[in-house]
């Protein structure tokens, strides 16, 4: 028996309910690869599938869990065997397949991807999906001409999973880091992160009728979406890009296409989900390189199976700063 922490749905009400229970290895779903899962962490869409309603969930029961590492406990495919270390994020586990908040998981091989150099399964969690969305927004960037030196870098949503580690993998490439937050708290966990300007949100949170305004931004990775990527828009330099990671802020984007036109703005659309198996390979193993774990765990919050419901529900309400570590087997 192991111990998840399972979604089930009340057929009469239509409402669900989660909670840690024992469950069968036999439960497990299909695959090739069984993972002995040591960590697994918490995402904005975890919280959907944990909460009332279920959110992604389409099939009940549910084990949630967008992400997980460990060890492998077997396997039938030849490039995995017993005692490798795996992470995976993405292919819509823990939504439509069931995922880390279990101390097993079975899941196809293809699904996995090899912990590289530097990153044991903790610090892999800490990483986690937003992380990992974090550096391929990162090199999304530098592939359309970012480099040090051309001017500030603006992050929003900065206090945030994604937000967090990308000020930290931007402060540590050597680029000044402008951290756009709503709170005024986290001014200080920024910095150390290293941020060299806090950019308050009501500064950007408001729409301008102007379409474009003074060149500012030598690039952006966006979590917010909305009303606040439309005013970056404006103010980005001429050439430069904007990595789209999140919608915070909502899914609309109501915009002009003058920077696109007159400054040659790219906006660059980053899908942490489906990306394939050498993308995923070479966005860890930058990680491995260009993160500094030393700031990675001032990020952490550490957490059990049994913290997850209220930390679900804390997550939608944005109660949630930084990177949630879940040992599974805690």
């Amino acid at each position: 028996m192991i111990r998840a922490l399972l979604v089930e749905k009340d057929e009469e009400s239509g409402q669900t309910h989660a909670e840690v229970k024992n469950i069968s290895e036999d439960d497990l779903p299909e695959g090739e690869v069984t993972v002995a899962v040591e960590y697994s962490t918490l995402n904005y869409k975890d919280g959907l599938c944990i909460g009332p309603g279920g959110g992604l969930v389409r099939r009940y029961p549910h084990v949630p869990g967008i992400d997980f590492a460990g060890t492998v406990d077997s396997s039938n495919d030849d490039r995995y065997a017993p005692g490798d270390r795996v992470v995976l994020t993405g292919w819509r586990v823990g939504e439509a397949h069931w995922g880390g908040y279990a101390q097993k998981a079975r899941v196809k091989a293809d699904w996995l991807v090899p912990l590289p150099e530097g990153l044991d399964t903790r610090s892999a969690m800490a990483v986690g999906t937003a992380g990992f969305t974090a550096m391929l927004g990162v090199m999304a960037l530098e592939a359309h001409g970012l480099a040090p030196g051309q001017g500030p870098v603006l992050v929003t949503g900065a206090s945030g999973g994604v937000g967090s580690v990308a000020t930290a993998i931007l402060g540590r490439l050597g680029y000044e880091v402008a951290a756009v937050t709503g709170r005024p708290e986290s001014a200080d966990y920024l910095r150390d992160l290293g941020a060299t300007q806090i950019v308050p949100r009501e500064d950007l949170a408001e729409t301008t009728k102007r379409p474009l305004e003074a060149e500012t931004w030598a690039g952006c990775i966006d979590a917010v979406g909305g009303a606040m990527l439309a005013r970056v828009l404006g103010q980005m330099k001429y050439g430069s890009s904007v990595a789209a990671v999140g919608l915070a802020g909502g899914a609309d984007l109501p915009a002009k296409v003058v920077p696109f036109l007159l400054r040659g703005v790219n906006l660059l659309g980053i899908d942490s989900v489906m990306q394939p198996y050498d993308s995923r390979l070479a966005a860890w193993e930058r990680i491995g390189r260009d993160l500094p774990l030393e700031k990675l765990e001032a990020m952490v919050h550490p957490a059990t199976l049994d913290d997850l419901p209220a930390l679900g529900a804390d997550i939608l309400k944005g109660r949630v700063r930084g990177r949630v570590v879940v040992d599974v087997n805690g």
